[in-house]
């Protein structure tokens, strides 16, 4: 891959220029540099529109994604038909280990936009064969109305969809684990699916086995959760994964949080080497999983962002955490934390929302209490209040160097 890239790529060229030619391999990987988002954006607002990291000539590339951009710019990227079909390869390993077969119907419940979502997973859904619902431009009570006029018995969306989705079916009248075949959900784009807590209301509310996937537009589809639900696989036979401390870039033994760190083997057309994800993972040592793989698992999937971490009173908290917490607390649909800074310390505003508009606040108060051992402001919103979320849900802000303060009487 290597050699593919140093024969075209402007990006990697300059990158590696300092490195010998004898060190441009596997058993060096620790002598490459590693490759951050920053820099990708940065080549692209310098030489747009797509920037250097581009392998082959442009009129070789057949597909163009691009990232969230819920944390900023959007990110291009390209892919020739090698590139899609290592895409759809990569997937297809995420559809084993979720049982989903050829006699399966899937409904793809996404907004086929620009973001990579769920496009990959519907090409490899196609090439096993499964009859697919193409749930684009559809409403939530469309989605279901098709899920159950069809048979669906896949549903692939993001974990706050899913949750989003059994809420608008139960006010329609709906019992989806009653009145859908759905037997397998399985989800991507954010973390959720991995959280035990969110995992399980999923189950209990779609009567179906969840299954967590981790992916990013910039890397590929790189991880599977398992029937042994401990966590999510790395799949490397296509990635060479790394963990190490963000704080000072060395390598961190099994059992220890770090930034996950991930080089994609099968993408020469758009590579990223030693890529820094910015995801907090704990691998575990390696053995034989209850399934039987014994590919790197990461325990609980990706934990969280290093970027979003909060230190509160001494306490490191991850806004993963919360969703954890949530759906615990009965009656919780959605919430939202933004940070905030007062008297040069971290704070947080945590607002939530009930389904039935119960007074919850106490409640919730003590589970964060007994949970994480803080201690927020908080505020309970009136019911469909806050955002609902298709693609990645965006639940948390970081106003820490804006000045912002809660509002009055909270």
């Amino acid at each position: 891959m290597v050699a593919e890239v140093r024969r075209g790529n402007a990006f990697y060229e300059a990158k590696w220029r300092d490195l010998p030619q004898s060190r441009l391999n596997h058993a060096h990987l620790g002598d490459f540099p590693f490759t951050r988002k920053s820099e990708l954006l940065a080549d692209q607002q310098a030489h747009p529109p797509f920037g250097g990291n581009l392998t082959y000539p442009l009129a070789d590339y057949v597909r163009i994604h691009q990232t969230s951009g819920t944390t900023g710019t959007p990110l291009r990227v390209l892919d020739t038909q090698a590139g899609w079909d290592w895409w759809a390869e990569c997937w297809r390993y995420v559809l084993d280990a979720a049982g989903v077969t050829r006699g399966d119907v899937v409904m793809l419940a996404f907004s086929f936009g620009p973001f990579i979502g769920f496009w990959a997973a519907q090409e490899a859904v196609g090439r096993l064969g499964a009859l697919m619902i193409s749930g684009g431009g559809m409403t939530s009570a469309q989605r279901l109305a098709a899920m159950r006029d069809l048979g669906a018995t896949v549903l692939l969306c993001t974990p706050s969809y899913a949750l989003h989705l059994a809420q608008v079916a139960r006010e329609g009248g709906m019992d989806p684990a009653r009145d859908l075949d759905v037997r397998v959900t399985l989800h991507a784009g954010e973390p959720g699916a991995g959280i035990p807590a969110t995992r399980e209301r999923i189950e209990r509310l779609w009567g179906a086995v969840a299954y967590d996937h981790a992916g990013a537009s910039e890397v590929g589809a790189f991880g599977f959760a398992c029937s042994a639900r401990r966590g999510v696989h790395v799949n490397e036979a296509e990635f060479i994964c790394e963990v190490i401390d963000p704080a000072t870039d060395a390598p961190l033994p099994p059992g220890h949080e770090g930034e996950l760190v991930l080089t994609n083997l099968g993408r020469a057309c758009f590579p990223v080497v030693r890529y820094r994800t910015g995801d907090v993972v704990r691998p575990l040592e390696r053995g034989r999983c209850g399934c039987g793989r014994t590919t790197l698992l990461l325990e609980g999937g990706i934990l969280g962002r290093g970027d979003d971490m909060v230190t509160v009173r001494g306490v490191n908290v991850y806004p993963s955490a919360f969703l954890e917490l949530f759906n615990r607390v009965p009656g919780i649909v959605e919430h939202r934390i933004t940070a905030y800074r007062e008297n040069h310390l971290d704070q947080l505003h945590v607002e939530f929302e009930c389904g039935d508009g119960e007074d919850r606040r106490e409640a919730v108060a003590r589970a964060i209490r007994e949970s994480l051992g803080i201690r927020v402001s908080l505020a309970q919103c009136p019911p469909a209040s806050l955002p609902r979320f298709e693609l990645k849900a965006k639940r948390f802000f970081d106003r820490r160097d804006a000045g912002w303060r809660p509002p009055m009487g909270v």
